[in-house]
């Protein structure tokens, strides 16, 4: 306020001789940012790809699949469990982990169960389940068309 007037015109700057652009250096001009946005956007759909196809071997449909249509307890410490096995090939064998659990719920006998090869998309089986203590409920832990060697040949 109490100095001289700033010098904000171009003709007193073109009289002083000095320029902003000396002063400070030259602007730099603004590029396009438009393949920024591309990347980004490349990126971000190739992330959500991943994303989907490893969901989807994840929560997809299981080939082999297995319910409990049944249980009865045996004497002996011992149950017998009816399942139902439902695949997508059914002339591939396949193997199914069934559990029987105790009055606390933890797990007391496990079994793995050979499913043969068929002609239907869904196949019963029976089988009995030893267990360490008196079994109270019995359920199905999963399945798969990987049968160890030990159980193809029954």
């Amino acid at each position: 306020m109490g100095g001289p007037p700033l010098a904000t015109d171009q003709a007193t700057r073109a009289a002083t001789g000095t320029e902003l652009g000396d002063r400070y250096g030259r602007a730099r001009t603004r590029t396009s940012k438009k393949w920024r946005k591309w990347l980004y956007g490349a990126i971000a759909l190739v992330v959500s790809g991943i994303v989907t196809w490893v969901a989807y071997l994840n929560l997809g449909a299981a080939p082999i699949d297995a319910e409990r249509a049944g249980f009865e307890e045996l004497p002996g410490d011992a149950m017998s469990m009816t399942l139902q096995v439902t695949r997508d090939e059914p002339g591939k064998p396949g193997v199914c982990v069934v559990r029987v659990r105790d009055k606390a719920g933890a797990e007391s006998g496990r079994r793995e169960v050979f499913v043969p090869p068929g002609t239907d998309t869904v196949t019963t089986v029976r089988t009995t389940i030893k267990s360490i203590g008196k079994p109270v409920t019995s359920d199905v832990f999963g399945c798969s068309y990987e049968v160890p060697a030990y159980l193809s040949s029954e």
